[in-house]
């Protein structure tokens, strides 16, 4: 039900999120808030403070035909993330967004995050969506490249997207064809 990406660190599984991961979910989710603030719209203190029931609700938002969220698993656990979903209203369902894309640093640089990449576009492929759009804020050299790799063309610029620690983050609006 996964794929096996094969790296020099050793092997991770892409797989679907599960119920059961819900702590590990939280905890890669609030590491990638805290270490990469200007990388992501949701704020790690709301987040942090919000219960387990938050968290499973996240979860099972993001199953079935409505998102989905991947994760890599490592030998240690989690080692990255990243979610999809369709547009929500009828008219806007042919649409996909990806999002919270992160993988943690020692895992890197090994296309992680673009096998679950590939994993979020085969699902929105297989939901009929059209086009698959992200966003990532313009300093992020790195997120870039693994997004062109994985076919995404910049469409647009959103100035002033995000505002962390009073200062001002842009952001690339990029999608990709299917």
């Amino acid at each position: 039900m996964g794929r096996v990406l094969v790296t020099p660190r050793g092997e991770a599984i892409i797989r679907p999120a599960a119920l059961e991961d819900v702590e590990a979910f939280r905890a890669l989710r609030l590491e990638s808030l805290r270490l990469h603030a200007e990388a992501f719209g949701q704020d790690h203190a709301a987040a942090a403070a919000e219960g387990v029931d938050y968290w499973v609700d996240r979860l099972r938002q993001n199953t079935g035909d409505a998102g989905a969220i991947f994760f890599a698993e490592a030998g240690e656990g989690l080692v990255g993330m990243v979610g999809v979903r369709l547009g929500y209203a009828p008219k806007a369902a042919h649409n996909a967004l990806i999002w919270g894309v992160y993988v943690r640093a020692e895992w890197r640089g090994l296309k992680v995050a673009d096998t679950m990449i590939e994993s979020c576009i085969d699902w929105a492929a297989g939901r009929g969506a059209r086009l698959v759009k992200l966003a990532v804020v313009t300093t992020n050299t790195a997120a870039i490249r693994c997004y062109a790799r994985c076919g995404f063309t910049v469409y647009g610029i959103e100035p002033e997207a995000l505002l962390v620690n009073g200062m001002y983050h842009d952001e690339l609006l990029m999608t990709r064809r299917l």
